[in-house]
């Protein structure tokens, strides 16, 4: 069993296809025994992770800030097993991480790329060395993917950080990567 951490969009506004591909995902995380640690957002991918993870019957611990409630910035999944509030967005990606064993990466928006890049540019840094994957559902991310392979041709990033992470629209392969041992 491992604790996964899901990136995602917050967005109540996102196509349901979207939403769809991505409960499906927690369906299966649950399914495999795992649990996940995600933003504890009720709304977008964050919420359909979670309503998947929790459906079947898989421990939900989310991690909002409190003045996402107080600002009502963000709807908070009502169904989380565990529920932490801390002050700041930094303290929170912290706990998300320091309660991760593995991150998965669904389609999002700033927020969600910056989760990213942060956890990739660690793991480049030898500070963990957790398996991470890209859900490319719909080919979501392939532009960035792309922006990433011509900075390493331009020597901007180093070839081998394209290796740190595996990019699937499969949810079996998806989980299979995370679910390999560490080399």
């Amino acid at each position: 069993m491992m604790r996964i951490c899901v990136y995602g969009a917050a967005s109540a506004t996102i196509d349901d296809y979207y939403k769809q591909e991505v409960k499906k995902l927690g369906l299966e995380m649950a399914k495999r025994g795992h649990s996940l640690v995600f933003g504890g957002g009720g709304n977008g991918l964050m919420g359909a992770v979670a309503e998947g993870i929790h459906e079947g019957g898989g421990h939900v611990l989310g991690v909002i800030p409190k003045f996402f409630d107080d600002e009502d910035i963000e709807a908070v999944f009502e169904s989380c097993d565990e529920l932490i509030e801390p002050d700041t967005m930094r303290e929170r990606k912290q706990i998300m991480e320091d309660n991760a064993d593995a991150f998965v990466i669904v389609p999002g928006g700033i927020g969600t790329f910056e989760e990213f890049f942060e956890i990739l540019t660690l793991k480049q840094l030898c500070r963990h060395n957790k398996p991470i994957a890209i859900f490319n559902v719909k080919g979501y991310y392939q532009e960035m993917l792309e922006m990433l392979e011509q900075a390493t041709v331009k020597n901007f990033i180093r070839g081998g950080c394209l290796d740190l992470f595996h990019i699937s629209e499969n949810i079996d392969e998806l989980l299979a990567y995370i679910e390999k041992p560490a080399k």
